[in-house]
């Protein structure tokens, strides 16, 4: 191995980057959702999971910013797959029934991911990646 391909394999950046261009490759071709890109739909999951969720519970949840949320919800919003209900200064979200039936589709979706990238690294290996990568996160989370 030359010292590029070790700079490069050691390197968690670059290792990281293209793991997450070639995994979003992947996704893009499993999931079908016509505007709404992968990241729309994991906010619906959390939304199914926590209705009337607040939004700043949603902004940690999914680890984005409230700028970043807001334009989420006001594009799912206006496709009617959520709502927003005001409760003194909180906003809290909920799925209407056309989200529900997204969030349906979206689960099928996440199963047919999950066995596409399991055929090619194996599925052992992909759960295990998926909680090392889930549990670094969550470390470099705490410290930044």
């Amino acid at each position: 191995m030359n010292e590029e391909e070790q700079v490069l394999i050691h390197c968690l950046y670059f290792t990281a980057s293209r793991f997450a261009r070639n995994i979003t490759k992947l996704t893009e071709k499993t999931f079908d959702f016509g505007d709404l890109a992968p990241s729309y739909l994991y906010m619906i999951m959390i939304v199914k999971f926590h209705p009337e969720i607040t939004q700043k519970e949603l902004c940690h949840k999914l680890s984005i910013a409230p700028s970043t949320s807001t334009r989420f919800i006001d594009k799912l919003e206006k496709f009617k797959l959520v709502t927003r209900k005001m409760d003194g200064k909180q906003t809290l979200i909920s799925l209407t029934e056309e989200g529900e039936k997204v969030y349906l589709q979206f689960r099928v979706s996440l199963k047919e991911l999950f066995n596409s990238y399991s055929e090619i690294l194996g599925r052992e290996f992909s759960k295990d990646l998926s909680k090392t990568l889930h549990e670094a996160s969550n470390k470099l989370e705490r410290e930044l």
